[in-house]
C-alpha cells in the first residue's frame, strides 16, 4: 500500500510539473513570437511605454522566476501579462496591437485554446498508443 501511495505522489508530481513547464513555453512564446521593437515603432510608443514593456518581457527570465509566480495557477499568466500589456499600452494602441498580432482575438483566448488544442493531440496520441499496444497483444 505504501509502494502504491509513493508511485501516485509520483505520477502526480511529474504531471503537474510538466504542465507547469507547458505553460511556462506559452509564457516564453509569447514574448519571442513577437517582435517588440516593431511593436514600439508600429504603435509609436514613447520611451517610457518601450520601456516598460521590455521589463515586463524581462521579468521571469526562466523558469524557476516564472514558476515561484504561478505555481498554484500556472494559467493566470496569462490575464497578468495581457492585462499588464494593455494598461502600458493604453485601450486604443492595445487594440491595434490585438489585431496586427492576435488577428483582432483577445491574446488570453488564443492561449487557452492552444492549451485546449494541446490537451486534445495529447489524448489523441494516448488513444493511439493504447490501440497499438492493443494490436500488439493480439499477435
Amino acid at each position: 500500500m505504501k509502494k502504491i501511495m509513493i508511485a501516485l505522489m509520483l505520477v502526480g508530481t511529474f504531471g503537474l510539473s510538466y504542465a507547469q513547464s507547458d505553460y511556462y513555453n506559452d509564457y516564453r512564446r509569447s514574448i519571442s513570437d513577437v517582435n517588440w521593437q516593431s511593436v514600439a515603432a508600429d504603435l509609436l510608443l514613447s520611451v517610457a511605454q518601450t520601456n516598460q514593456l521590455n521589463a515586463l518581457n524581462d521579468r521571469y527570465r526562466d523558469y524557476d522566476s516564472w514558476n515561484r509566480a504561478y505555481v498554484s495557477q500556472p494559467d493566470r499568466w496569462r490575464e497578468d501579462r495581457y492585462y499588464e500589456i494593455e494598461r502600458i499600452l493604453g485601450r486604443e494602441k492595445y487594440t491595434k496591437f490585438k489585431k496586427n498580432y492576435y488577428k483582432g482575438q483577445n491574446p488570453i483566448a488564443v492561449y487557452n485554446r492552444n492549451k485546449n488544442n494541446y490537451k486534445k493531440s495529447k489524448v489523441k496520441k494516448n488513444k493511439a498508443y493504447k490501440m497499438e499496444k492493443k494490436h500488439e497483444h493480439r499477435h
